[in-house]
């Protein structure tokens, strides 16, 4: 597996791992992945296809 790291500044990392505290997950670093898996599941579920259809239309990528 590979491994990407992200930048933070050190009050935003600060915040997370407070907040990771009080959530009661093991690290910051797994707070921060529950978070990012949320927000993307909520995004691409939140998509239709005729959303999606448009979107693609817009950028000229299909034409009907």
């Amino acid at each position: 597996m590979f491994e990407h790291k992200l930048k933070l500044s050190a009050s935003l990392y600060e915040n997370l791992k407070k907040a990771a505290v009080i959530k009661g997950y093991s690290s910051p670093e797994e707070f921060a992945l529950h978070i990012l898996e949320k927000a993307i599941a909520a995004d691409v579920e939140s998509l239709s296809e005729e959303d999606v259809r448009n979107r693609l239309k817009g950028l000229g990528y299909i034409d009907s």
